[in-house]
């Protein structure tokens, strides 16, 4: 567990330098947090003399930054500390010297929870902003699916998607993680408030600045490599060519987690760079079983193939399944002509009808035989399945002969 005065040390430079700033968590890692905060304070660090960013160090203090931490309702969280999500420490492996990276220095937390243990079993979902019913029907079908299977959904907390991934998991009883570029205290946007404190009360609120901060471009930037870095994949549902939640995707792949995209309809710019992303390593999930699949444990989220209901001819064997198909729907038809059809003796089509009489798909008459019943009403509803299919494809317009 981490000391109250390494908790201070992190603290003050975590509220100090900005998210994902190139090459700090290295040289932390190398020399301590003290050390760096030391560094910034006396100009030493790279480009901060006379810079904001050595003012800002030289008013730093570690334990106003936690007064004010546990004022907001928040509590503070940092390398060392058991609650501490192992996951992020993939991001100080991949540290760009020249762009957003690393691992970050501490994070403000919001919620009654075990942070690492609540993203242990996560998965992120996230999208567009101005997305589509079709895409937030999808996120929130897919976030309840997660969370029905013991599954906590990660997400930015914002309109659109995230917010549909963050509803639908919730509206089933399960956590859910909202990861803010602003503070864990401030409610944004703030037409998502009732959304973020739902997440606060059933899951948390994470947050890589301190207290009252608010969002800039770059921090969003920042904050989707701690949505990747935090979960075991990432789903993306709606993104255009040059959405946000690519880079998301980007970070899940440079972490060597999964990363996975839904398909839209070919004419939606919303789904254009989600198909892009699908052109390469990206995998593509239709559903929460397909997601299960690949970040699922062997034996307890391996998940079956979608299939229809049971039909009453299902697992019949293949003599008696082929005289069934020769059994007219109306008329009828002999034992001889049915034969021929179904390529199955004489004698077999007659033992064969009686067992397919005694579970009503057959029905005997004086001139021949035709299907049961149970066979006719079975094939009926089979045939409006594929209308009603063709007619969603076709936007609803009723087919011809309908």
């Amino acid at each position: 567990m981490t000391s109250q005065r390494e908790r201070r040390a992190w603290a003050a430079l975590a509220s100090v330098v900005e998210p994902g700033t190139p090459g700090i968590r290295r040289a932390v890692a190398e020399h301590g947090p003290d050390a760096v905060l030391a560094a910034l304070r006396d100009g030493r660090w790279e480009g901060s003399a006379g810079s904001a960013l050595r003012r800002r160090a030289l008013g730093a203090d570690g334990a106003s930054v936690l007064e004010r931490t546990s004022r907001a309702g928040l509590r503070f969280s940092c390398p060392g500390d058991d609650d501490w999500p192992a996951g992020l420490g993939t991001l100080d492996v991949v540290d760009p010297k020249d762009q957003i990276g690393g691992g970050p220095l501490g994070l403000w937390v919001s919620g009654a929870v075990d942070l690492a243990e609540l993203v242990e079993r996560s998965v992120a979902v996230v999208g567009a902003r101005a997305a589509t019913a079709y895409g937030t029907q999808v996120a929130a079908d897919l976030s309840a699916g997660l969370g029905d299977r013991g599954w906590t959904v990660v997400s930015g907390g914002a309109y659109g998607i995230d917010a549909a991934a963050h509803r639908g998991v919730l509206a089933v009883g399960s956590p859910t993680v909202a990861v803010l570029a602003c503070g864990a205290d401030v409610a944004y946007p703030r037409g998502n408030a009732g959304l973020i404190s739902r997440a606060r009360a059933d899951g948390a609120v994470v947050a890589e600045l301190p207290p009252g901060s608010h969002p800039t471009r770059m921090r969003f930037l920042a904050r989707n490599r701690l949505i990747a870095a935090l979960t075991t994949g990432t789903v993306v549902v709606e993104a255009a060519a040059r959405s946000g939640a690519l880079s998301t995707l980007r970070w899940a792949h440079h972490l060597g987690r999964y990363g996975m995209a839904v398909p839209g309809p070919v004419t939606s710019a919303l789904s254009a760079g989600t198909h892009q992303a699908l052109r390469g390593e990206t995998e593509l999930v239709t559903g929460v079983g397909d997601v299960l699949d690949l970040v699922g444990s062997l034996g307890i989220d391996a998940a079956t193939a979608p299939r229809g209901p049971d039909r009453p001819w299902d697992g019949l064997p293949p003599a008696r399944l082929a005289v069934l198909e020769a059994l007219p729907a109306r008329g009828l038809r002999t034992v001889e002509d049915m034969a021929r059809r179904s390529g199955v003796g004489e004698s077999d089509v007659r033992v064969e009808l009686v067992e397919l009489e005694l579970v009503g798909l057959a029905e005997a008459a004086p001139a021949g035989w035709r299907l049961g019943q149970l066979a006719r009403a079975a094939r009926s509803a089979d045939r409006r399945a594929a209308r009603a299919a063709v007619e969603a494809a076709d936007g609803g317009t009723p087919s011809a002969g309908a």
